[in-house]
């Protein structure tokens, strides 16, 4: 479970600092049919939580007409809501260890659907963005504790599979929401995008607290430290903050202040970490070459999957002159290869090296990048779907085979922090890509979407090569 060695047998083991662990120390997953409720739920809440951080992509041109605001400005609807999970993601992971898997996990669907509402409900800017910071919230609780409930529902022998279908729900969410926002829009005003959320929500309630075991053992002696959360929250705040911050044009001399002020609580927080028997922040993974580089070729392809995602609604109907609807139904194209490839590349696991893999994947992802960048004025529909559906092949050939390198190159007792760790990743990655565009039309204004792209695609071809270092990184896990 979580930061502490797997305790088997019965009784009391005593664990670092004279914690104990008690409970059911032989648990071994859910059976049927309770397994696939169990399963339907932790999915339908990983797919929300990872679906509205892209659902807005499509309607922000429209959002922000409607609004007001400016199109760098409306990029923190993406932001306000990435930005929250970012500083909350590690310290609920530490909190479901000691409060429940599944307590966290209620809460946290609790606090989504209450976002949705309020989105949903707003009349202006600064209460859409507020929403979405409550959005945020529910959504770091979701994140934080999903793989961990899949190793509580999947027995041992079938984890391996539990893992991989989460990473293929989190790919296909992770591209899905432009087309399900222009199927939306196609109907219905942008408030929609949010409500529909709502019986969704409701529902994963009512299953979750039904089907979701709780925890089969519990530490005693261990409390969860404040101090680690206040630093983790400031140290992430603050890093995306400054990308932020110089991304929409605020002077160099407030950018410097907050970038010391980062350095500062970044090195408080390091400092304390190394020193903990159970670090919010992981460096003993870390230091596993495979581990820390896989985490790296996350970044990098989450990052240029952001800026594909949020650039191209922009440069289709600004450039070429689609409507959103139009924009939504042609990035279609990308999840719904996404859903094929992704199984695929979880067949290719142990068969095919992930470096490989990951190099072929990310090279995709660049080729998709570049074709878009040097489009012609003309691009056709067809055009668009071709680079779209290279870009899904490449995006799901590469995640689930990175993710499970990722948590399977972890100790069996740490794989609650590499899954936090994958989370923050793709976290990092989408928060920056976002990030990157707002700067992008600062700087290059009606060519932003564009540079985005070239941006996209030189991110890519980087993590291409790291993704082959890692054949020399050592043995690749089973």
């Amino acid at each position: 479970m979580g930061d502490r060695d797997d305790a088997r047998g019965s009784g009391n083991d005593a664990l670092k600092g004279g914690e104990r662990v008690v409970g059911d120390l032989n648990w071994d997953g859910l059976h049927r049919p309770q397994i696939f409720y169990a399963v339907a739920t932790t999915f339908c809440g990983l797919f929300l939580s990872v679906l509205d951080g892209t659902i807005c992509n499509v309607a922000l041109p429209t959002i922000a007409i409607e609004l007001g605001v400016s199109p760098s400005d409306s990029i923190w609807i993406i932001n306000a809501f990435q930005l929250v999970i970012m500083m909350l993601l590690l310290p609920f992971a530490s909190l479901g260890e000691l409060m429940g898997y599944k307590q966290v996990y209620l809460a946290g669907v609790a606090s989504f659907t209450a976002g949705s509402l309020l989105c949903a409900l707003s009349g202006g800017f600064i209460m859409l963005v507020v929403s979405r910071v409550v959005q945020g919230v529910g959504a770091a609780m979701i994140m934080s504790v999903n793989t961990s409930l899949i190793r509580l529902i999947y027995p041992r022998r079938h984890l391996g599979k539990g893992i991989g279908l989460n990473a293929t729900v989190v790919a296909i969410a992770s591209v899905t929401g432009p087309s399900l926002a222009a199927l939306i829009l196609s109907v219905a005003t942008w408030e929609w995008i949010f409500a529909i959320n709502l019986p969704i929500g409701v529902a994963t309630f009512i299953l979750a607290r039904k089907y979701i075991p709780d925890n089969p053992t519990k530490v005693l002696g261990r409390r969860f430290n404040w101090l680690d959360t206040i630093l983790n929250a400031a140290t992430f705040g603050l890093m995306i903050g400054c990308i932020e911050a110089y991304s929409h044009g605020m002077e160099w001399r407030h950018v410097a202040v907050a970038a010391a002020a980062f350095f500062l609580v970044a090195f408080i927080y390091v400092r304390t970490q190394l020193h903990r028997d159970y670090p919010m922040l992981p460096f003993d993974l870390l230091r596993i070459p495979i581990f820390s580089m896989s985490v790296g070729t996350s970044i990098i392809s989450f990052t240029a999957q952001q800026l594909i995602m949020v650039s191209l609604p922009f440069m289709l109907m600004h450039s070429f002159g689609y409507d959103a609807v139009g924009t939504g139904l042609l990035m279609t194209a990308s999840p719904l290869v996404i859903a094929f490839v992704a199984p695929a590349a979880g067949w290719l696991i142990g068969r095919v090296h992930p470096g490989i893999l990951g190099c072929i994947g990310i090279s995709l992802i660049a080729v998709s990048c570049f074709s878009f960048a040097f489009a012609p004025e003309d691009l056709t529909h067809f055009g668009v779907v071709w680079r779209l559906m290279c870009f899904g092949a490449g995006f799901g050939l590469f995640q689930s085979p990175n993710n499970h390198i990722l948590l399977s190159s972890a100790p069996a007792h740490r794989t609650g922090s590499a899954s936090g760790m994958l989370a923050s990743a793709r976290l990092i990655g989408q928060t920056s890509g976002a990030a990157f565009v707002a700067m992008m039309f600062n700087f290059f204004g009606d060519r932003a979407p564009h540079s985005a792209m070239l941006l996209g695609g030189s991110l890519a071809l980087a993590g291409a090569v790291l993704s082959l270092m890692r054949l020399n990184a050592g043995s690749v896990p089973k």
